[in-house]
Protein backbone atom coordinates (compact mmCIF):
# COMPACT_ATOMS: atom_id res chain seq x y z
CA UNK A 1 0.00 0.00 0.00
CA UNK A 2 1.08 3.33 -0.62
CA UNK A 3 2.91 5.56 2.15
CA UNK A 4 0.19 7.79 2.92
CA UNK A 5 -2.84 7.06 0.98
CA UNK A 6 -4.60 4.52 -1.21
CA UNK A 7 -7.94 6.84 -1.84
CA UNK A 8 -8.04 10.90 -1.85
CA UNK A 9 -11.04 11.97 0.52
CA UNK A 10 -13.54 12.23 -2.28
CA UNK A 11 -12.92 8.98 -3.69
CA UNK A 12 -15.01 6.37 -1.33
CA UNK A 13 -18.53 4.84 -2.60
CA UNK A 14 -20.27 1.80 -1.50
CA UNK A 15 -17.95 -0.20 -4.24
CA UNK A 16 -15.35 -0.06 -1.78
CA UNK A 17 -17.10 -1.40 1.39
CA UNK A 18 -15.26 -4.15 3.08
CA UNK A 19 -12.03 -2.67 1.91
CA UNK A 20 -9.01 -1.72 3.87
CA UNK A 21 -8.35 1.25 3.11
CA UNK A 22 -5.62 4.38 3.56
CA UNK A 23 -6.11 7.93 3.99
CA UNK A 24 -3.99 11.25 4.88
CA UNK A 25 -5.20 14.71 5.97
CA UNK A 26 -6.14 17.24 7.71
CA UNK A 27 -8.85 17.12 10.84
CA UNK A 28 -11.77 19.08 9.82
CA UNK A 29 -13.89 18.25 12.91
CA UNK A 30 -14.37 16.19 15.74
CA UNK A 31 -17.31 14.94 17.34
CA UNK A 32 -17.83 12.87 20.55
CA UNK A 33 -21.13 10.86 20.74
CA UNK A 34 -20.65 8.92 23.95
CA UNK A 35 -17.32 7.44 23.77
CA UNK A 36 -17.17 6.74 19.77
CA UNK A 37 -15.31 9.19 18.01
CA UNK A 38 -16.45 10.87 14.72
CA UNK A 39 -13.88 12.76 12.53
CA UNK A 40 -14.39 14.18 9.36
CA UNK A 41 -10.80 14.22 7.55
CA UNK A 42 -10.20 16.70 4.86
CA UNK A 43 -7.75 17.02 1.47
CA UNK A 44 -7.79 19.02 -1.03
CA UNK A 45 -10.39 16.49 -2.80
CA UNK A 46 -13.24 16.82 -0.16
CA UNK A 47 -14.18 14.87 3.13
CA UNK A 48 -14.45 11.44 4.40
CA UNK A 49 -16.08 10.62 7.56
CA UNK A 50 -14.07 8.52 9.63
CA UNK A 51 -14.88 7.13 13.30
CA UNK A 52 -12.85 5.16 16.32
CA UNK A 53 -14.73 3.50 18.85
CA UNK A 54 -13.08 1.59 22.34
CA UNK A 55 -12.91 -1.60 20.33
CA UNK A 56 -9.92 0.28 17.75
CA UNK A 57 -6.32 -0.60 18.95
CA UNK A 58 -5.52 2.95 18.29
CA UNK A 59 -8.24 4.44 20.09
CA UNK A 60 -6.75 6.59 22.99
CA UNK A 61 -4.90 7.73 20.23
CA UNK A 62 -7.34 9.30 18.11
CA UNK A 63 -8.81 10.83 21.42
CA UNK A 64 -5.68 12.83 21.51
CA UNK A 65 -5.79 14.70 17.71
CA UNK A 66 -7.40 17.98 17.78
CA UNK A 67 -8.48 20.12 14.37
CA UNK A 68 -5.98 20.94 11.78
CA UNK A 69 -4.10 17.95 12.74
CA UNK A 70 -2.73 16.05 9.95
CA UNK A 71 -2.77 12.64 10.21
CA UNK A 72 -3.25 9.11 8.11
CA UNK A 73 -5.29 6.87 9.11
CA UNK A 74 -5.98 2.24 8.07
CA UNK A 75 -9.51 1.39 8.30
CA UNK A 76 -12.06 -0.51 6.96
CA UNK A 77 -15.18 0.76 4.97
CA UNK A 78 -18.15 0.69 6.30
CA UNK A 79 -21.47 1.83 4.62
CA UNK A 80 -23.67 4.08 6.28
CA UNK A 81 -27.23 3.98 7.70
CA UNK A 82 -29.58 4.85 5.16
CA UNK A 83 -31.11 7.33 7.88
CA UNK A 84 -26.86 8.92 8.35
CA UNK A 85 -26.12 9.15 4.65
CA UNK A 86 -24.97 12.57 4.28
CA UNK A 87 -25.85 13.28 0.04
CA UNK A 88 -24.09 16.79 -0.09
CA UNK A 89 -20.47 15.02 -0.36
CA UNK A 90 -19.32 12.61 -2.74
CA UNK A 91 -18.41 10.01 0.31
CA UNK A 92 -21.69 10.32 2.08
CA UNK A 93 -23.00 6.94 1.96
CA UNK A 94 -19.99 5.18 3.89
CA UNK A 95 -17.64 5.85 6.79
CA UNK A 96 -14.37 4.06 7.30
CA UNK A 97 -13.20 2.46 10.91
CA UNK A 98 -9.94 3.22 12.22
CA UNK A 99 -7.59 0.65 12.76
CA UNK A 100 -4.42 1.94 13.03
CA UNK A 101 -2.84 6.08 12.56
CA UNK A 102 -0.34 7.99 12.51
CA UNK A 103 0.35 11.82 13.26
CA UNK A 104 2.14 13.60 10.17
CA UNK A 105 2.02 16.76 11.93
CA UNK A 106 0.83 17.86 14.68
CA UNK A 107 -0.99 21.73 15.30
CA UNK A 108 -0.31 24.22 17.92
CA UNK A 109 -3.45 25.93 18.80
CA UNK A 110 -5.16 27.70 16.01
CA UNK A 111 -5.41 31.48 15.16
CA UNK A 112 -8.41 31.38 13.30
CA UNK A 113 -10.66 28.15 12.97
CA UNK A 114 -11.07 26.23 9.10
CA UNK A 115 -14.19 24.64 9.57
CA UNK A 116 -16.90 27.10 10.04
CA UNK A 117 -17.66 30.64 8.50
CA UNK A 118 -16.54 32.84 11.55
CA UNK A 119 -15.43 36.51 10.48
CA UNK A 120 -11.77 37.29 11.50
CA UNK A 121 -9.88 40.47 10.99
CA UNK A 122 -8.07 40.80 7.74
CA UNK A 123 -4.51 40.73 9.37
CA UNK A 124 -5.02 37.50 10.75
CA UNK A 125 -6.41 36.22 8.00
CA UNK A 126 -3.14 37.15 6.05
CA UNK A 127 -0.50 36.34 8.57
CA UNK A 128 -1.63 32.73 8.83
CA UNK A 129 -2.86 32.77 4.98
CA UNK A 130 -1.86 29.34 4.63
CA UNK A 131 -4.87 28.41 7.48
CA UNK A 132 -7.30 30.47 5.66
CA UNK A 133 -5.89 28.78 2.36
CA UNK A 134 -7.83 25.55 3.68
CA UNK A 135 -11.09 27.01 4.37
CA UNK A 136 -13.42 25.72 1.99
CA UNK A 137 -14.78 29.22 0.03
CA UNK A 138 -11.24 30.50 -0.56
CA UNK A 139 -10.45 27.25 -1.54
CA UNK A 140 -12.59 27.18 -3.75
CA UNK A 141 -11.93 30.16 -5.49
CA UNK A 142 -8.39 29.52 -5.93
CA UNK A 143 -9.26 26.34 -7.37
CA UNK A 144 -11.99 28.20 -9.42
CA UNK A 145 -8.88 30.83 -10.95
CA UNK A 146 -6.73 27.65 -11.95
CA UNK A 147 -9.55 26.72 -14.16
CA UNK A 148 -10.22 30.47 -15.35
CA UNK A 149 -6.71 30.39 -16.59
CA UNK A 150 -6.79 27.12 -18.17
CA UNK A 151 -9.91 28.14 -19.73
CA UNK A 152 -8.54 30.85 -21.39
CA UNK A 153 -5.40 29.18 -22.27
CA UNK A 154 -7.16 26.79 -24.36
CA UNK A 155 -9.20 29.62 -25.86
CA UNK A 156 -6.98 31.79 -27.22
CA UNK A 157 -5.08 28.82 -28.58
CA UNK A 158 -8.32 27.43 -30.14
CA UNK A 159 -8.19 31.25 -31.75
CA UNK A 160 -4.78 30.83 -33.16
CA UNK A 161 -2.92 32.61 -30.90
CA UNK A 162 0.44 31.41 -29.51
CA UNK A 163 1.70 31.87 -25.85
CA UNK A 164 5.22 33.74 -25.94
CA UNK A 165 6.57 34.82 -22.35
CA UNK A 166 8.09 38.66 -22.23
CA UNK A 167 10.66 39.32 -19.61
CA UNK A 168 10.38 40.30 -15.85
CA UNK A 169 13.56 42.25 -15.29
CA UNK A 170 13.56 45.19 -17.82
CA UNK A 171 13.60 48.83 -18.43
CA UNK A 172 11.27 51.49 -17.05
CA UNK A 173 8.16 52.38 -19.13
CA UNK A 174 5.47 54.90 -18.81
CA UNK A 175 2.15 52.91 -18.07
CA UNK A 176 0.26 55.35 -16.08
CA UNK A 177 1.70 53.84 -12.54
CA UNK A 178 4.93 53.79 -10.31
CA UNK A 179 7.28 51.08 -10.79
CA UNK A 180 9.11 48.86 -9.04
CA UNK A 181 12.81 49.56 -9.13
CA UNK A 182 15.60 47.09 -8.89
CA UNK A 183 19.13 48.14 -8.33
CA UNK A 184 21.78 46.77 -10.80
CA UNK A 185 24.64 45.23 -8.90
CA UNK A 186 26.63 45.10 -11.95
CA UNK A 187 25.88 48.51 -13.01
CA UNK A 188 26.17 50.45 -10.00
CA UNK A 189 23.73 53.37 -9.77
CA UNK A 190 21.59 52.12 -12.24
CA UNK A 191 17.86 50.57 -12.27
CA UNK A 192 16.30 47.69 -13.48
CA UNK A 193 12.33 48.00 -13.77
CA UNK A 194 9.57 45.01 -12.87
CA UNK A 195 7.27 45.42 -15.84
CA UNK A 196 4.03 47.43 -16.02
CA UNK A 197 3.07 45.36 -18.29
CA UNK A 198 4.71 43.31 -21.32
CA UNK A 199 3.57 46.72 -23.83
CA UNK A 200 6.63 47.66 -25.64
CA UNK A 201 7.50 43.77 -25.81
CA UNK A 202 4.63 42.58 -27.77
CA UNK A 203 4.77 45.17 -30.04
CA UNK A 204 8.33 44.08 -30.57
CA UNK A 205 6.94 40.84 -31.14
CA UNK A 206 5.17 41.63 -34.23
CA UNK A 207 7.72 43.92 -35.13
CA UNK A 208 10.02 40.71 -35.31
CA UNK A 209 7.28 38.96 -37.57
CA UNK A 210 4.74 36.70 -35.22
CA UNK A 211 1.10 37.19 -35.88
CA UNK A 212 -0.66 36.36 -32.97
CA UNK A 213 0.38 36.32 -29.71
CA UNK A 214 -0.68 36.11 -25.84
CA UNK A 215 0.67 35.53 -22.40
CA UNK A 216 -0.74 34.93 -18.87
CA UNK A 217 1.48 37.81 -17.75
CA UNK A 218 2.57 38.51 -14.13
CA UNK A 219 2.29 42.66 -13.80
CA UNK A 220 3.67 44.73 -11.20
CA UNK A 221 2.73 48.26 -10.17
CA UNK A 222 3.85 50.38 -7.51
CA UNK A 223 -0.36 51.70 -6.36
CA UNK A 224 -2.89 52.63 -3.98
CA UNK A 225 -4.75 49.54 -3.14
CA UNK A 226 -8.43 49.12 -4.10
CA UNK A 227 -11.03 46.52 -3.41
CA UNK A 228 -10.87 45.66 -7.28
CA UNK A 229 -6.52 46.23 -7.46
CA UNK A 230 -3.95 44.35 -6.11
CA UNK A 231 -1.14 47.30 -4.92
CA UNK A 232 1.72 45.30 -6.16
CA UNK A 233 1.39 42.15 -8.70
CA UNK A 234 -2.20 40.91 -10.41
CA UNK A 235 -2.35 39.16 -13.84
CA UNK A 236 -3.60 39.63 -17.34
CA UNK A 237 -4.44 38.26 -20.38
CA UNK A 238 -2.19 40.04 -22.74
CA UNK A 239 -2.83 40.06 -26.41
CA UNK A 240 -1.27 41.32 -29.27
CA UNK A 241 -2.46 40.69 -33.22
CA UNK A 242 -0.72 42.26 -36.33
CA UNK A 243 -2.76 43.26 -39.61
CA UNK A 244 -6.03 44.11 -37.24
CA UNK A 245 -8.10 46.97 -36.93
CA UNK A 246 -10.24 47.49 -33.98
CA UNK A 247 -13.13 45.20 -34.83
CA UNK A 248 -10.86 42.24 -35.48
CA UNK A 249 -9.12 42.90 -31.77
CA UNK A 250 -13.04 42.75 -30.57
CA UNK A 251 -13.84 39.60 -33.00
CA UNK A 252 -11.04 37.75 -31.43
CA UNK A 253 -11.05 38.36 -27.56
CA UNK A 254 -15.00 37.98 -27.25
CA UNK A 255 -14.91 34.03 -27.64
CA UNK A 256 -12.44 33.50 -25.07
CA UNK A 257 -14.17 36.16 -22.34
CA UNK A 258 -17.73 35.29 -23.19
CA UNK A 259 -16.70 31.30 -23.23
CA UNK A 260 -14.74 31.63 -20.00
CA UNK A 261 -17.92 33.15 -18.24
CA UNK A 262 -20.56 31.08 -19.69
CA UNK A 263 -18.54 27.86 -18.75
CA UNK A 264 -17.72 29.26 -15.07
CA UNK A 265 -20.82 31.66 -14.18
CA UNK A 266 -22.71 29.16 -12.11
CA UNK A 267 -25.96 29.39 -14.35
CA UNK A 268 -25.66 33.13 -14.51
CA UNK A 269 -26.90 35.13 -17.91
CA UNK A 270 -23.79 36.30 -19.99
CA UNK A 271 -24.87 38.81 -22.41
CA UNK A 272 -23.63 37.77 -26.03
CA UNK A 273 -23.95 41.35 -28.12
CA UNK A 274 -21.49 43.62 -26.62
CA UNK A 275 -22.31 47.11 -27.73
CA UNK A 276 -20.26 49.67 -28.44
CA UNK A 277 -20.42 52.79 -26.31
CA UNK A 278 -18.44 56.16 -27.19
CA UNK A 279 -16.50 57.20 -24.08
CA UNK A 280 -18.39 60.76 -23.81
CA UNK A 281 -21.59 58.59 -24.04
CA UNK A 282 -20.54 56.81 -21.39
CA UNK A 283 -20.10 59.48 -19.01
CA UNK A 284 -22.83 61.40 -20.26
CA UNK A 285 -25.36 58.53 -19.69
CA UNK A 286 -23.82 56.78 -16.63
CA UNK A 287 -21.36 59.13 -15.08
CA UNK A 288 -18.44 56.39 -15.43
CA UNK A 289 -16.35 54.86 -18.58
CA UNK A 290 -16.51 51.32 -16.78
CA UNK A 291 -20.66 51.15 -16.82
CA UNK A 292 -23.13 48.60 -14.91
CA UNK A 293 -25.59 47.75 -17.21
CA UNK A 294 -27.58 45.72 -15.26
CA UNK A 295 -29.10 49.00 -13.93
CA UNK A 296 -31.23 50.26 -16.90
CA UNK A 297 -30.88 53.57 -15.52
CA UNK A 298 -29.91 56.42 -18.54
CA UNK A 299 -28.79 59.86 -17.26
CA UNK A 300 -30.00 62.28 -19.51
CA UNK A 301 -29.70 66.43 -19.85
CA UNK A 302 -32.33 68.29 -19.13
CA UNK A 303 -30.32 71.23 -18.94
CA UNK A 304 -33.11 73.36 -20.97
CA UNK A 305 -35.81 72.82 -18.53
CA UNK A 306 -33.69 75.22 -15.75
CA UNK A 307 -32.39 77.94 -18.30
CA UNK A 308 -34.04 80.98 -17.29
CA UNK A 309 -36.26 79.15 -14.52
CA UNK A 310 -37.27 79.72 -10.79
CA UNK A 311 -34.82 77.54 -9.12
CA UNK A 312 -31.96 80.12 -8.92
CA UNK A 313 -29.65 77.99 -8.00
CA UNK A 314 -29.38 75.60 -11.45
CA UNK A 315 -30.52 78.65 -13.57
CA UNK A 316 -27.13 81.04 -12.50
CA UNK A 317 -24.90 77.36 -12.84
CA UNK A 318 -25.89 77.59 -16.70
CA UNK A 319 -25.19 81.46 -16.92
CA UNK A 320 -21.79 79.85 -16.52
CA UNK A 321 -19.59 78.07 -19.65
CA UNK A 322 -19.51 74.31 -19.63
CA UNK A 323 -22.30 73.72 -17.24
CA UNK A 324 -25.34 71.82 -17.58
CA UNK A 325 -27.69 69.83 -15.22
CA UNK A 326 -28.06 66.28 -15.86
CA UNK A 327 -30.96 63.86 -14.36
CA UNK A 328 -31.22 60.41 -12.88
CA UNK A 329 -34.81 58.73 -13.68
CA UNK A 330 -35.91 56.11 -10.91
CA UNK A 331 -39.00 54.47 -11.71
CA UNK A 332 -40.64 52.87 -8.80
CA UNK A 333 -38.71 55.74 -6.44
CA UNK A 334 -41.66 58.49 -6.20
CA UNK A 335 -41.79 58.71 -2.39
CA UNK A 336 -40.24 61.55 0.09
CA UNK A 337 -38.50 58.85 1.97
CA UNK A 338 -36.73 57.33 -0.91
CA UNK A 339 -35.51 61.28 -2.46
CA UNK A 340 -35.13 62.25 1.13
CA UNK A 341 -32.22 59.29 1.39
CA UNK A 342 -30.58 60.10 -1.89
CA UNK A 343 -30.44 63.38 -1.00
CA UNK A 344 -28.31 62.48 1.85
CA UNK A 345 -26.24 60.27 0.29
CA UNK A 346 -25.32 62.96 -2.21
CA UNK A 347 -24.17 64.82 1.08
CA UNK A 348 -22.09 62.19 2.16
CA UNK A 349 -20.44 62.00 -1.12
CA UNK A 350 -19.25 65.67 -1.04
CA UNK A 351 -21.95 67.26 -3.09
CA UNK A 352 -24.34 69.75 -1.46
CA UNK A 353 -27.33 67.47 -2.41
CA UNK A 354 -29.41 66.19 -4.85
CA UNK A 355 -33.08 67.84 -6.33
CA UNK A 356 -35.79 65.65 -6.55
CA UNK A 357 -38.81 65.64 -8.44
CA UNK A 358 -41.58 62.99 -7.55
CA UNK A 359 -44.83 62.08 -9.53
CA UNK A 360 -47.68 61.19 -7.39
CA UNK A 361 -52.12 61.23 -7.57
CA UNK A 362 -53.10 64.73 -6.75
CA UNK A 363 -56.55 66.76 -7.52
CA UNK A 364 -56.38 67.14 -10.62
CA UNK A 365 -54.47 64.17 -11.86
CA UNK A 366 -50.78 63.64 -11.90
CA UNK A 367 -49.03 66.21 -9.52
CA UNK A 368 -45.26 66.91 -9.48
CA UNK A 369 -43.99 67.40 -5.71
CA UNK A 370 -41.09 68.19 -4.08
CA UNK A 371 -38.88 71.87 -3.68
CA UNK A 372 -38.05 71.52 -7.37
CA UNK A 373 -41.30 71.45 -8.53
CA UNK A 374 -42.54 74.16 -7.06
CA UNK A 375 -39.75 76.70 -7.94
CA UNK A 376 -39.84 75.95 -11.99
CA UNK A 377 -43.88 75.23 -12.28
CA UNK A 378 -46.05 72.49 -13.83
CA UNK A 379 -45.16 73.05 -17.45
CA UNK A 380 -41.02 72.58 -17.06
CA UNK A 381 -41.74 69.75 -14.60
CA UNK A 382 -44.10 67.99 -16.96
CA UNK A 383 -42.03 68.91 -19.87
CA UNK A 384 -39.31 66.58 -17.66
CA UNK A 385 -41.15 63.77 -17.16
CA UNK A 386 -42.53 63.30 -20.83
CA UNK A 387 -38.61 63.74 -21.65
CA UNK A 388 -37.67 60.86 -19.04
CA UNK A 389 -40.81 58.96 -19.83
CA UNK A 390 -41.63 58.91 -16.03
CA UNK A 391 -44.87 58.56 -14.50
CA UNK A 392 -47.33 57.96 -11.14
CA UNK A 393 -44.88 56.82 -8.29
CA UNK A 394 -41.27 57.77 -10.43
CA UNK A 395 -38.79 60.30 -9.14
CA UNK A 396 -35.82 62.29 -11.14
CA UNK A 397 -33.06 63.19 -9.49
CA UNK A 398 -31.01 66.32 -10.26
CA UNK A 399 -27.25 67.55 -9.93
CA UNK A 400 -25.90 70.53 -11.90
CA UNK A 401 -22.06 71.78 -12.69
CA UNK A 402 -19.41 71.02 -14.31
CA UNK A 403 -19.54 67.25 -15.55
CA UNK A 404 -15.95 66.66 -14.06
CA UNK A 405 -16.92 67.97 -10.92
CA UNK A 406 -20.28 65.93 -10.21
CA UNK A 407 -20.17 62.66 -12.95
CA UNK A 408 -18.32 60.53 -10.38
CA UNK A 409 -21.40 60.95 -7.78
CA UNK A 410 -23.65 60.86 -10.40
CA UNK A 411 -22.69 57.41 -11.65
CA UNK A 412 -22.57 56.28 -7.90
CA UNK A 413 -25.76 57.54 -7.63
CA UNK A 414 -26.76 55.72 -10.74
CA UNK A 415 -26.02 52.40 -9.09
CA UNK A 416 -27.36 52.88 -6.11
CA UNK A 417 -31.13 53.89 -7.03
CA UNK A 418 -30.69 50.72 -9.49
CA UNK A 419 -29.88 48.45 -6.51
CA UNK A 420 -32.41 50.02 -4.10
CA UNK A 421 -35.38 49.87 -6.41
CA UNK A 422 -34.82 46.39 -7.72
CA UNK A 423 -34.41 47.79 -11.20
CA UNK A 424 -30.40 45.93 -11.17
CA UNK A 425 -30.16 42.68 -12.94
CA UNK A 426 -28.33 40.62 -10.24
CA UNK A 427 -28.14 37.02 -11.97
CA UNK A 428 -26.01 38.32 -15.30
CA UNK A 429 -22.67 40.05 -16.57
CA UNK A 430 -23.39 42.36 -18.90
CA UNK A 431 -20.44 43.29 -21.30
CA UNK A 432 -19.98 46.62 -23.10
CA UNK A 433 -16.83 48.39 -25.47
CA UNK A 434 -16.18 51.38 -24.43
CA UNK A 435 -14.61 53.56 -27.45
CA UNK A 436 -13.35 56.85 -28.84
CA UNK A 437 -11.28 57.43 -25.91
CA UNK A 438 -9.62 61.57 -26.44
CA UNK A 439 -5.65 60.90 -26.92
CA UNK A 440 -5.29 64.19 -24.30
CA UNK A 441 -6.39 66.14 -21.11
CA UNK A 442 -5.88 69.07 -19.97
CA UNK A 443 -4.46 69.86 -16.51
CA UNK A 444 -7.20 72.13 -15.14
CA UNK A 445 -4.94 74.34 -12.93
CA UNK A 446 -1.75 74.26 -15.16
CA UNK A 447 -3.17 74.13 -18.10
CA UNK A 448 -0.84 71.84 -19.96
CA UNK A 449 -1.36 69.08 -22.41
CA UNK A 450 -1.24 64.97 -21.58
CA UNK A 451 -1.92 61.76 -22.35
CA UNK A 452 -5.44 60.65 -21.17
CA UNK A 453 -4.64 57.29 -21.96
CA UNK A 454 -2.01 54.26 -23.36
CA UNK A 455 0.33 57.48 -25.05
CA UNK A 456 1.34 54.34 -27.80
CA UNK A 457 -2.15 54.44 -29.47
CA UNK A 458 -2.79 54.96 -32.93
CA UNK A 459 -4.90 58.46 -33.23
CA UNK A 460 -8.00 58.57 -35.35
CA UNK A 461 -7.48 60.24 -38.33
CA UNK A 462 -3.39 59.92 -37.87
CA UNK A 463 -1.31 62.74 -38.66
CA UNK A 464 -4.07 64.98 -39.49
CA UNK A 465 -5.87 64.93 -36.79
CA UNK A 466 -2.51 66.18 -34.98
CA UNK A 467 -2.84 68.97 -36.24
CA UNK A 468 -5.97 70.57 -35.00
CA UNK A 469 -7.01 70.92 -31.43
CA UNK A 470 -5.35 68.05 -29.14
CA UNK A 471 -8.36 68.01 -27.03
CA UNK A 472 -10.70 66.86 -29.84
CA UNK A 473 -8.47 64.16 -31.30
CA UNK A 474 -9.67 60.47 -30.38
CA UNK A 475 -7.60 57.54 -30.19
CA UNK A 476 -8.06 54.05 -31.28
CA UNK A 477 -8.43 53.05 -27.45
CA UNK A 478 -10.59 51.11 -25.74
CA UNK A 479 -12.08 49.00 -22.72
CA UNK A 480 -14.52 46.36 -21.84
CA UNK A 481 -16.67 46.71 -19.06
CA UNK A 482 -19.00 44.32 -17.20
CA UNK A 483 -21.26 45.09 -14.18
CA UNK A 484 -19.07 47.80 -13.18
CA UNK A 485 -15.78 46.80 -13.01
CA UNK A 486 -12.82 47.45 -15.91
CA UNK A 487 -12.15 43.68 -17.34
CA UNK A 488 -9.70 44.81 -20.86
CA UNK A 489 -7.77 47.72 -21.82
CA UNK A 490 -6.71 48.00 -25.16
CA UNK A 491 -5.21 50.11 -28.39
CA UNK A 492 -4.69 49.62 -31.75
CA UNK A 493 -0.52 50.93 -32.11
CA UNK A 494 0.73 53.74 -32.96
CA UNK A 495 3.34 52.10 -35.65
CA UNK A 496 4.32 55.17 -37.46
CA UNK A 497 7.23 57.00 -36.27
CA UNK A 498 5.84 60.37 -37.47
CA UNK A 499 2.69 59.93 -35.83
CA UNK A 500 4.39 58.88 -32.68
CA UNK A 501 7.09 61.77 -32.81
CA UNK A 502 4.14 64.42 -33.24
CA UNK A 503 1.97 62.95 -30.72
CA UNK A 504 4.73 62.72 -27.54
CA UNK A 505 5.65 66.46 -29.08
CA UNK A 506 1.91 67.55 -28.07
CA UNK A 507 2.40 66.03 -24.85
CA UNK A 508 5.65 67.73 -24.26
CA UNK A 509 7.93 65.41 -25.16
CA UNK A 510 10.86 66.48 -27.99
CA UNK A 511 12.22 63.18 -30.70
CA UNK A 512 15.06 63.09 -29.10
CA UNK A 513 13.32 62.45 -25.41
CA UNK A 514 10.84 59.78 -27.09
CA UNK A 515 14.17 57.83 -28.99
CA UNK A 516 16.18 58.02 -25.19
CA UNK A 517 13.01 56.42 -23.62
CA UNK A 518 11.87 54.28 -25.62
CA UNK A 519 15.12 53.82 -27.99
CA UNK A 520 14.03 49.88 -28.85
CA UNK A 521 10.61 50.34 -29.66
CA UNK A 522 11.61 53.45 -31.85
CA UNK A 523 14.41 51.59 -33.16
CA UNK A 524 11.94 48.46 -34.35
CA UNK A 525 10.56 51.13 -36.28
CA UNK A 526 12.54 51.85 -38.29
CA UNK A 527 12.37 48.82 -39.79
CA UNK A 528 9.03 48.29 -41.71
CA UNK A 529 6.79 47.89 -38.46
CA UNK A 530 3.35 46.16 -39.25
CA UNK A 531 0.11 47.93 -37.89
CA UNK A 532 -0.70 46.24 -34.92
CA UNK A 533 -3.10 46.43 -32.36
CA UNK A 534 -4.12 44.35 -28.88
CA UNK A 535 -5.51 44.36 -25.35
CA UNK A 536 -5.03 42.95 -21.64
CA UNK A 537 -7.83 41.78 -19.75
CA UNK A 538 -7.64 41.36 -15.87
CA UNK A 539 -7.93 38.12 -14.71
CA UNK A 540 -7.86 38.71 -11.03
CA UNK A 541 -11.08 40.86 -11.65
CA UNK A 542 -12.56 38.09 -14.09
CA UNK A 543 -12.12 35.23 -11.46
CA UNK A 544 -13.50 37.95 -8.84
CA UNK A 545 -16.79 38.51 -11.01
CA UNK A 546 -17.32 35.04 -11.45
CA UNK A 547 -16.67 33.96 -7.45
CA UNK A 548 -19.05 36.53 -6.57
CA UNK A 549 -16.62 38.23 -4.38
CA UNK A 550 -16.39 41.97 -3.70
CA UNK A 551 -12.71 42.24 -3.09
CA UNK A 552 -10.02 41.11 -5.52
CA UNK A 553 -7.95 39.23 -2.41
CA UNK A 554 -10.53 36.60 -2.33
CA UNK A 555 -9.14 35.11 -5.34
CA UNK A 556 -5.17 35.88 -4.37
CA UNK A 557 -3.62 32.76 -3.55
CA UNK A 558 -1.01 35.35 -1.34
CA UNK A 559 -2.42 38.78 -1.76
CA UNK A 560 -0.79 41.58 -0.14
CA UNK A 561 -2.57 43.64 2.83
CA UNK A 562 -4.15 47.55 2.32
CA UNK A 563 -0.85 49.24 3.03
CA UNK A 564 1.26 46.40 0.23
CA UNK A 565 2.66 44.47 3.20
CA UNK A 566 2.85 40.45 3.00
CA UNK A 567 2.16 39.94 6.73
CA UNK A 568 3.38 36.27 6.51
CA UNK A 569 6.20 36.44 4.77
CA UNK A 570 7.39 39.86 6.33
CA UNK A 571 7.83 42.01 2.73
CA UNK A 572 9.14 44.50 2.76
CA UNK A 573 11.78 43.72 4.39
CA UNK A 574 14.88 45.83 5.80
CA UNK A 575 18.57 45.07 3.87
CA UNK A 576 20.96 43.90 4.96
CA UNK A 577 24.22 45.86 5.18
CA UNK A 578 26.14 43.72 3.26
CA UNK A 579 23.45 43.80 0.11
CA UNK A 580 23.33 47.81 0.32
CA UNK A 581 27.62 47.85 -0.10
CA UNK A 582 26.97 45.22 -2.94
CA UNK A 583 24.73 47.12 -4.64
CA UNK A 584 26.21 50.77 -3.59
CA UNK A 585 23.31 51.95 -1.84
CA UNK A 586 22.47 54.17 1.25
CA UNK A 587 19.64 54.19 2.60
CA UNK A 588 18.61 57.63 3.90
CA UNK A 589 16.09 58.39 6.75
CA UNK A 590 12.54 59.43 5.83
CA UNK A 591 12.20 63.54 7.39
Amino acid sequence: MHAYRSHTCAALTKAEVGQTVRLSGWVHRIRDHGGVLFIDLRDHYGITQVLCDPDSPVFHDVEKVRSEWCIRIDGTVKARDEALVNPKIPTGEIEVFIRDMEVLGSAEELPLMVFGDQEYPEETRLRYRFLDLRRQGLHDNIMLRSRVVQDLRRRMWDQGFTEFQTPIITASSPEGARDFLVPSRLHPGKFYALPQAPQLFKQLIMVSGFDRYFQIAPCFRDEDPRADRSPTDFYQLDMEMSFATQDDVFAAIQPAIQGCFEAFGGGRTVDTVWPHIRYADAMKWYGTDKPDLRCPIKMQDVSDHFRGSGFAIFAKLLEQEGTEIRAIPAKGGGSRKFCDRMNAFAQKEGLPGMGYIFWRDGEDGLEAAGPLAKNIGPERTEAIRQQLHLGKGDAAFFLGGKPQAFERVAGKARTTIGEELGLTETDRFAFCWIVDFPMYEKDPETGVIDFSHNPFSMPQGGLEALNGDPLQVLGYQYDLACNGYELISGAIRNHRLDVMFKAFEIAGYSAEEVERRFSGLVNAFRFGPPPHGGCAAGIDRMVMLLADEANIREVIMFPMNQRAEDLMMGAPSEPTNEQLRELGLRVLPRE
